[in-house]
């Protein structure tokens, strides 16, 4: 069974906006899902529907055998759903460290709180070198480093990244992409909403395309990557 199944999701920031179209995606256990598009495609959206904090959804979304469509989106943490914001919006006038403890406010968090604090400064030292620095001070690199961190502080079964390489000098990017495979390969699910699609795909363990609001392709990500129709229509390349 998929850890996230949506079903036939409509999506709407008031009754007669629609932005999502009878979206269904799967995302399985400890896999890359990938959402990629144009901008205004509805990929941020589709993220928003699952946190629950789009106005108004209609379908199914069952996380880990629960039907999520009814709970409200301050209750999806404590089931394992967390999602790294655009922007990273951390507290910018507090510490690295009163982020990061802003993130173990689940009771799976609580509970774990000092073992993923260490976790967290292994697989990033610099923040434990800077964990008494103000989050706003830091580079846009590090205040990425810093919101991914908070987001497993709440020990997260999907992790879902909104644009996280946004704003990133390309050498900083990279370091993103391999941020989100390191959280991968230590057994935490990944679903990514990006615009850097080929970089997105070759990560991706499947990926599926979103145009004006509707699913239009979906497969495997380095399936996807050399499918000529995408490769023309989001990597501007040309056979």
């Amino acid at each position: 069974m998929s850890l996230l199944s949506v079903s036939r999701i409509n999506g709407y920031y008031d009754n007669e906006y629609q932005v999502l179209h009878d979206v269904s995606i799967k995302v399985e256990s400890k896999e890359i899902t990938a959402i990629v598009g144009a901008n205004a495609a509805g990929k941020t959206s589709m993220l928003r529907a699952i946190s629950g904090i789009l106005p108004r959804v209609t379908g199914s979304i069952v996380f880990a055998g629960e039907e999520l469509i009814s709970l409200p989106a301050y209750m999806r943490p404590e089931v394992g759903l967390v999602q790294i914001p655009e922007g990273r919006q951390l507290f910018p006038f507090m510490t690295v460290l009163e982020n990061l403890e802003m993130g173990a406010y689940t009771s799976e968090g609580r509970k774990k709180r000092a073992d993923t604090l260490e976790w967290v400064f292994q697989l990033w030292p610099a923040l434990k070198e800077r964990k008494k620095q103000l989050a706003h001070s830091l580079s846009g690199g590090e205040q990425q480093m810093c919101a991914i961190a908070r987001g497993l502080m709440s020990r997260p079964k999907l992790l879902m990244f909104d644009e996280p390489s946004l704003g990133l000098s390309p050498k900083m990017a990279n370091a993103c992409f391999e941020v989100v495979k390191e959280v991968k390969e230590q057994g935490v699910t990944v679903m990514m909403v990006e615009q850097n699609v080929p970089k997105t795909l070759t990560i991706s363990n499947n990926a599926y395309v979103l145009e004006n609001g509707r699913i239009v392709m979906s497969g495997a990500g380095r399936e996807l990557l050399n499918n000529e129709q995408l490769r023309q229509a989001y990597m501007g390349i040309r056979a």
